[in-house]
């Protein structure tokens, strides 16, 4: 596909999110989830510690931006305004598909060495897909993607849903699973692998972490649903009504987080996937994240600026600490342990 083609793409992706028109048909499973309040919490809420270690760096608050970025022009601006906000916070941040920065040479808009230079202290994550690994991406372009940012880890996403969908799409995946596996063993840095909205199981969390990954993204329904943007997309009614079919496909993320860390108690995992605030990062988080992600939850504020961000996140931590309060837990630790309502 021209460069010209991924570019249009990923506008489009853009828009549909930004629209609100790629809602998940399922829920997250959040809202059934309610902790039991302390009334009498013996803890000062300015004092509570949310700080995270995370790829070998500590982190103010255990949250990873997961960006969703259109074209080159519009990647630029996003990027840097995620980068500074990150770097602000003390978060993490994992940038958009690197595919297209693989077909030019050179620094690429968006996704150069800027955005390490705005964030020199923040966890970085370089992202390719998965399907890319039967055509072409190896050990090689793996290195190129994370030397452009200066990443501290690669994620691979596996979008299998999305590609279904996706008129074009890459629907040849025999052979990827090894080749995820071949790229974890022989890359010298941590590889993150993440669904994209329809969730891992428990069986394929525990077949990653047999790989050797270093963590998990479970990324379940009740976010963006990428078989609905495709159908946005779509101008053929037969991809339209294709791809409708899978309105509320996945696992919700709630019970992929219990389920993959019942099978994986020793994992890094990160909860993503329709967490709209900071009491649902904190149900995250209870139920077996180490890690919480938001992706389109940020991408409105991303389009806007970095203080638009800051701000989002910032509201996200006040909402976040506010539950460890009212739950009597002085840092995660404790709120792991926090007792739910029957």
């Amino acid at each position: 596909m021209a460069l010209t083609d991924s570019t249009a793409r990923k506008d489009q992706h853009l828009d549909v999110i930004l629209a609100g028109k790629a809602r998940h048909g399922r829920a997250s499973g959040f809202a059934d989830i309610h902790f039991v309040h302390e009334a009498l919490p013996d803890l000062d809420h300015g004092k509570i510690d949310l700080g995270a270690d995370f790829l070998g760096r500590r982190l103010k608050a255990p949250l990873l931006i997961s960006a969703m970025t259109g074209g080159p022009d519009r990647a630029e601006a996003i990027n840097a305004r995620l980068a500074e906000a990150a770097q602000h916070l003390g978060i993490a941040l994992a940038v958009g598909s690197q595919r297209a920065a693989l077909a030019v040479d050179g620094p690429t808009p968006g996704l150069d060495m800027a955005v390490r230079l705005k964030a020199p202290d923040t966890p970085i994550l370089a992202n390719i897909g998965a399907a890319q690994l039967t055509r072409g991406f190896g050990l090689d372009e793996a290195r190129r993607v994370l030397d452009m940012i200066a990443a501290d880890a690669l994620i691979v996403h596996l979008n299998p849903l999305q590609e279904a969908c996706q008129p074009g799409g890459d629907r040849d995946w025999w052979g990827v699973g090894a080749a995820l596996e071949s790229l974890v063993k022989a890359l010298d840095a941590p590889v993150v692998v993440k669904e994209t909205g329809a969730g891992l199981s428990a069986a394929t969390a525990k077949r990653l972490f047999d790989m050797g990954v270093a963590a998990i993204d479970i990324a379940g329904a009740g976010g963006s649903n990428w078989a609905m943007v495709e159908g946005e997309r779509a101008v053929d009614p037969a991809d339209k009504a294709h791809a409708a079919a899978f309105s509320d496909w996945g696992i919700p993320t709630a019970r992929a987080i219990a389920e993959a860390r019942a099978a994986c108690p020793k994992a890094t995992i990160i909860g993503s996937g329709g967490v709209a605030d900071g009491v649902d990062a904190a149900k995250a988080i209870r139920l077996g994240a180490d890690m919480v992600g938001q992706a389109a939850g940020v991408l409105t504020a991303a389009t806007v600026s970095t203080e638009a961000v800051v701000a989002h996140f910032q509201t996200v931590i006040r909402q976040l600490r506010t539950v460890c309060f009212c739950t009597g837990s002085p840092n995660l630790t404790a709120l792991r342990k926090a007792p739910l309502q029957g």
